[in-house]
Parts: structure tokens; C-alpha cells; sequence
């Protein structure tokens, strides 16, 4: 049996921080840049019963919705990319990666946090806590990045997992596999 070489992320993290995550954030780009395309994107924001517009729109909104989905495809190139450049970089030195992975936990939580609160408090009063009327685009951007901060919470209280450096007693040594 080959010896793993990203000890820091193992298992379901690795799955869902190496693979889901990264799609999950890199097919918007693909939907708003090809199809159905970013009138589309931009009626989907908030649930309607309404028919997405045909029409193209508003420059300003347009540009909006191109640099909305630009920070979608920059989070999944980042933890797509640097995840493995961590995991290739640093093979076996687990103390190292999970530094390097909790600091980004960290950036990706706090992002989580706001981007929850943000799509929440911007969906009209009474869509909020109807869970039952929202669409595929409101439950990615609540649901979805609720579940991936659970997650990201459970990776640093090391939660199905070794711990190599959060959560290490310093008297005890740092454990260098």
C-alpha cells in the first residue's frame, strides 16, 4: 500500500476539498460563460416563479454577474490548485500542510460566513425562512456553503482526522509524519 502523501487532508475532506468544492465553484463560470448564460445566472439569484429574461442584460448588471462569477472560478482554482500544490510541495510533512490548510480554512470560513449572511439577508423578507421556496441557486449559496463550513469547522477540531499542528499540546511535540 502506497504511503499517503496528504496526511493533513484525508478522507472525506480530501473528496470534498480536492474534488466537490472545486466544481461545485467552477460550474457557475461555466453556466454564466457558455450556457444557459448570465441572464439567466442573474434571474436565479432569487427564487421566481417568473421565466428567466431573454434579454440581454443591463452593461453595468452584466458586469456585475461576469465578476460575481469570476470570484466563483478564483475559489475553485484557488483550493482546486493550491491544495495540490500544498499536497505536492510538502508530501509527508504534515505539520507544514495543515498550517498551510488552516490558514486557508480560515480565509474560506470567514468567506463562507459572509457570503451566507450576504445571500440571506439579500433575499426578500419572505423567502428567508421558507427554505421550501428556494431554488437550486439559493440553497448553493446558503445550504451548500453552510454544510462546507460544518466541514471546515470539523477539519480544525479534528473531527475524522489526525491532528499534526491545531490542536496539538505544545509539550507534547509537534508530530512530524
Amino acid at each position: 500500500m502506497a504511503q499517503d502523501t496528504f496526511p493533513a487532508l484525508p478522507g472525506i475532506y480530501r473528496v470534498l476539498f480536492l474534488y466537490l468544492e472545486p466544481i461545485s465553484t467552477i460550474a457557475p463560470v461555466v453556466m454564466v460563460w457558455l450556457s444557459p448564460g448570465a441572464s439567466w445566472f442573474h434571474h436565479q439569484l432569487i427564487p421566481s416563479a417568473l421565466p428567466a429574461p431573454t434579454a440581454s442584460l443591463e452593461p453595468r448588471t452584466l458586469m456585475a454577474v461576469w465578476q460575481l462569477t469570476n470570484c466563483y472560478f478564483l475559489l475553485g482554482l484557488l483550493s482546486s490548485l493550491a491544495f495540490r500544490a500544498i499536497r505536492d510541495a510538502l508530501p509527508n510533512n504534515a505539520v507544514a500542510q495543515e498550517r498551510i490548510l488552516g490558514a486557508s480554512f480560515l480565509a474560506l470560513g470567514i468567506a463562507d460566513l459572509t457570503h451566507i449572511f450576504a445571500t440571506f439577508f439579500g433575499l426578500p423578507a419572505d423567502l428567508q425562512y421558507t427554505p421550501s421556496t428556494w431554488n437550486s441557486m439559493t440553497h448553493g449559496n446558503i445550504t451548500v456553503v453552510i454544510a462546507l463550513f460544518i466541514f471546515r469547522l470539523a477539519w480544525y477540531l479534528g473531527i475524522g482526522r489526525t491532528r499534526y499542528y491545531f490542536g496539538v499540546h505544545p509539550s507534547k511535540g509537534l508530530k512530524m509524519k
